[in-house]
């Protein structure tokens, strides 16, 4: 409410002014603010959406994160080891190369300018690798890890606070399709719902080795209510990937999970609304057809399978779906894995398959080498919500999407700076006359 001093006409003009000075800042030695100045606005496109009106509004963003990087290496820093920048280096080089595959076929244009739709979707599809890049360059000791997590949570606490009024302004005493809203991340409740459950399970999973009973009980709460928003987004593929990533962490952590699972299984129809009930029942209409979600994603299987077999190695370029005529004018095939199958082929899937491989291994790694409880906390935070992302994307791209997988990527940077850190291999020794201060904030993750 500006303070009641109506300075909130002028939020929008100093966010603006704010990226400015923090891109000034971090080529003139601060990149690490830079960072942690885009963070909340990676995941918050609405937010973003109120500089357009400004000359660059658009494009702010991009020109933070660049400015990150650039200024990291003016002061000399380097990334450290790890497989997945390599990877997204020749990928992001493959999918241009694919463009003009897709070209030379005649299924889209040439990719030269911002004019050119397919390449302005490359150019919004590669600053995802950016803040991967940036994190990768800042993020050098144990503060800034838990300062990263820190504006991520707040960041969320804000989404799901946005999420939860605009669903309660509604009545849901049955499902309506209608009443879905297209959320804080302004593409539509399947897309705000794909990055709820990723978030509620890192959170989840990085409280498991909080040890202060206060800052565990509040992370759980964040956790719990982004597991309420993601209910009340009607995502079946959301609910979908809060149960697997629930299943993973009981096998890997928590046995009691894999119980309680089951026992939720049996009963869930008693637990959950009767919207909800409606929302996951609802895969067939009164005369026993599927209904029109359902119906659509196996019109457009069936015309991506055509498609594979046409061009199964090198597909039919990246970015040409979108010039296609499909099913209800949808421009997604309803599953991320086969949309890059389609466009990039077996060469742009084998890929994707070893990026996520490798994000895997470096948080599995990180959950079970680290002794510091801060990181081990972050890497099975960060395992569980890569699965959440895994399976949410076999409902629809939740992947090319800065605001779902841009803050992903930020913690995956976070995490490969932790696994380079002294505090990776040895936790962190505190004198004794203060190891008992309760005000010691490295007690928050002891």
């Amino acid at each position: 409410m500006g303070l009641g001093l109506g300075l909130t006409h002028y939020v929008p003009l100093i966010a603006y002014l704010g990226f400015w000075i923090m891109s000034i800042r971090s080529l003139t030695g601060r990149p690490l603010w830079g960072l942690y100045y885009a963070l909340p606005f990676l995941p918050y496109r609405t937010m973003r959406d109120h500089l357009l009106g400004y000359p660059l509004g658009g494009n702010v963003l991009t020109i933070l994160v660049i400015s990150v990087i650039i200024g990291a290496f003016l002061q000399g820093k380097r990334l450290p080891k790890s497989k997945l920048y390599g990877i997204w280096l020749v990928f992001g080089v493959y999918l241009y190369m694919s463009m003009w595959f897709g070209t030379a076929l005649g299924n889209a244009p040439a990719p030269l300018w911002l004019t050119d739709l397919n390449f302005v979707t490359w150019k919004d599809y590669m600053l995802i690798p950016f803040t991967f890049v940036a994190a990768g360059l800042v993020v050098e000791d144990r503060k800034a890890v838990r300062t990263v997590i820190l504006i991520t949570a707040i960041s969320l606490l804000f989404i799901d606070r946005s999420c939860i009024l605009e669903s309660m302004s509604r009545s849901w005493t049955n499902f309506d399709e209608n009443k879905r809203d297209g959320g804080p991340l302004g593409y539509g409740s399947n897309q705000t719902a794909a990055f709820l459950a990723q978030f509620a399970m890192f959170f989840w999973g990085a409280a498991q080795f909080l040890k202060r009973r206060k800052i565990k009980i509040l992370c759980y709460v964040l956790a719990g209510i982004t597991v309420f928003a993601t209910m009340y987004t009607f995502s079946r593929g959301a609910y979908l990937a809060i149960l697997v990533s629930v299943f993973v962490l009981g096998v890997i952590k928590d046995r009691k999970l894999l119980l309680i699972g089951a026992v939720f299984l049996v009963m869930w129809e008693a637990v959950v609304p009767t919207a909800v009930y409606q929302r996951v029942t609802m895969t067939q209409n009164s005369n026993g057809r599927l209904e029109d979600s359902a119906n659509e994603r196996i019109k457009l299987w069936q015309a991506a399978q055509e498609s594979i077999l046409s061009d199964p190695m090198f597909g039919t370029g990246f970015a040409t779906y979108q010039y296609t005529n499909h099913v209800g004018n949808l421009k997604d095939t309803h599953n991320w894995y086969v949309k890059v199958m389609v466009e990039t082929g077996i060469i742009g899937l084998i890929m994707v398959l070893f990026m996520l491989q490798q994000m895997l291994a470096v948080s599995y790694r990180l959950f079970k080498r680290a002794e510091d409880p801060l990181f081990r906390g972050l890497g099975l935070g960060l395992f569980l919500a890569i699965w959440a992302c895994i399976i949410a994307n076999c409902f629809g791209d939740r992947w090319t999407y800065l605001e779902i997988t841009g803050p992903l990527w930020v913690l995956v940077g976070t995490a490969i700076c932790a696994s380079h850190m002294p505090e990776f291999n040895s936790a962190t020794e505190l004198p004794a006359s203060e190891s008992m201060t309760v005000t010691n904030p490295y007690l928050v993750y002891r």
